[in-house]
């Protein structure tokens, strides 16, 4: 498919225009990371406890991060995740909170006390059901012996009220409930729930409009080994990509294409410097695809380049250079155009949780397309005019910038 049929455009005639804003974004984004002292890092990477809490109504940010304040807990990170409809917060405490890797377990906790002290939350001294593990559950209704089952020994009624308990608090995780339930009556249709089941839970547990759906807790030594071993991944790949184009061209076709790249990785995290956008492992990943997509687009630019050299060892080779991209245009142009909309719909509603992900992937495609074009094919050019003289390859006294003479 050809959307353009031979298209003439002098792209090494406006490649200073792109090259000069590439140049402000890449010094804009790093003038950001200096001021801030550096990228804002994720839990994955600089440790700390996050929770993901769900309400049964629409939560307000303010208020919990008020209550969070009041308890002690400053500093909190809290974002709306999911779908509206979820009424989803994701909290995160960092280690200047949770203080240690020991006591980072008792940032969970810490969220838990300051949630059920909001107004409406259940009943002071009463553990809150909707947070309850199988087994508390099974010890209070042990202590109640709402069945009878005492009289069958210790040991059968032990038995019986651990599986109860877990049959309770599966019924209460599973949709439609997920995890919450305002009336202990609703628990009824589970087997063996009966009227004194359902009294000793209300008489021992209090029922709060929140429950913990995930925790991940990262210590700082584990953050910090992950922020290095990202580090090491990208320049690793940066590396074999180098070496595999400096035997598939030339060495001077690896640097271009290396060193566009670097461009495309290094804009892109000037953007989430600019935007104080958190990196997280998943940003990673979003990175790791990019410098292949990047790397990728370059290759096919480059292939053509090579293609039409050996065919035509005569041509002018800023002639050549924008045939080559002239006739890759409508290739670029599908591809490109059709990965931007799928990551751009993933941006747009795949929620919260791979936000970052889409975000790299939009930026990227963005910037990794036109970097094949105006950073590294002016680089090659560049490293030609070097090798074989600027008289051999100057521009062509009738080239215009509109239009590209294609020699034959």
């Amino acid at each position: 498919m050809e959307f353009f049929h031979e298209p003439k455009i002098d792209w090494m005639g406006i490649k200073w225009y792109l090259i000069a804003l590439s140049l402000a974004l890449a010094s804009a984004g790093i003038i950001s990371m200096v001021v801030k002292r550096g990228l804002a890092y994720g839990l994955d990477f600089r440790g700390g406890t996050a929770i993901t809490v769900q309400f049964s109504k629409p939560p307000n940010l303010d208020t919990i991060r008020h209550e969070l304040d009041r308890k002690g807990l400053t500093g909190a990170n809290l974002s709306s995740i999911g779908a509206p409809s979820l009424h989803q917060v994701l909290i995160g405490l960092d280690l200047k909170t949770t203080a240690s890797t020991q006591a980072l377990d008792e940032g969970k906790r810490a969220i838990v006390a300051a949630l059920s002290g909001m107004s409406g939350q259940g009943q002071e001294g009463k553990p809150d059901f909707n947070n309850s593990s199988p087994q508390t559950v099974a010890d209070h209704l042990l202590a109640a012996d709402p069945l009878g089952l005492s009289s069958k020994g210790f040991d059968a009624a032990s038995n019986s009220y651990r599986d109860l308990g877990s049959a309770i608090v599966n019924f209460r995780n599973a949709p439609p409930r997920d995890g919450l339930i305002s009336d202990f009556q609703e628990l009824s249709p589970v087997p063996n729930v009966n009227a004194g089941v359902i009294a000793t839970l209300r008489n021992d547990f209090s029922l709060s409009n929140f429950a913990i759906k995930d925790s991940a807790i990262v210590g700082p030594k584990v953050g910090k080994d992950l922020r290095q071993q990202a580090l090491y991944v990208t320049l690793a790949g940066l590396g074999a990509m180098l070496v595999y184009i400096w035997f598939r061209f030339e060495l001077s076709y690896g640097v271009a294409a290396v060193v566009a790249t670097f461009h495309d990785v290094t804009i892109t995290l000037g953007f989430f410097s600019l935007l104080n956008k958190e990196i997280t492992l998943t940003v990673i990943a979003a990175l790791l695809t990019l410098v292949g997509y990047s790397m990728n687009d370059t290759i096919v630019v480059f292939d053509r380049i090579r293609e039409n050299a050996r065919l035509n060892k005569r041509e002018n080779f800023v002639d050549l250079v924008n045939r080559s991209i002239n006739q890759t245009l409508s290739r670029t142009i599908l591809t490109s155009g059709l990965t931007f909309l799928a990551v751009l719909s993933l941006f747009l509603f795949g929620g919260e949780v791979i936000h970052g992900f889409s975000f790299t992937l939009v930026v990227g495609v963005i910037v990794g397309t036109y970097s094949s074009i105006f950073i590294a094919s002016p680089i090659v050019v560049y490293f030609q005019q070097r090798v074989a003289g600027s008289a051999a390859v100057a521009k062509p006294k009738n080239y215009s910038r509109e239009t590209v003479s294609a020699r034959r």
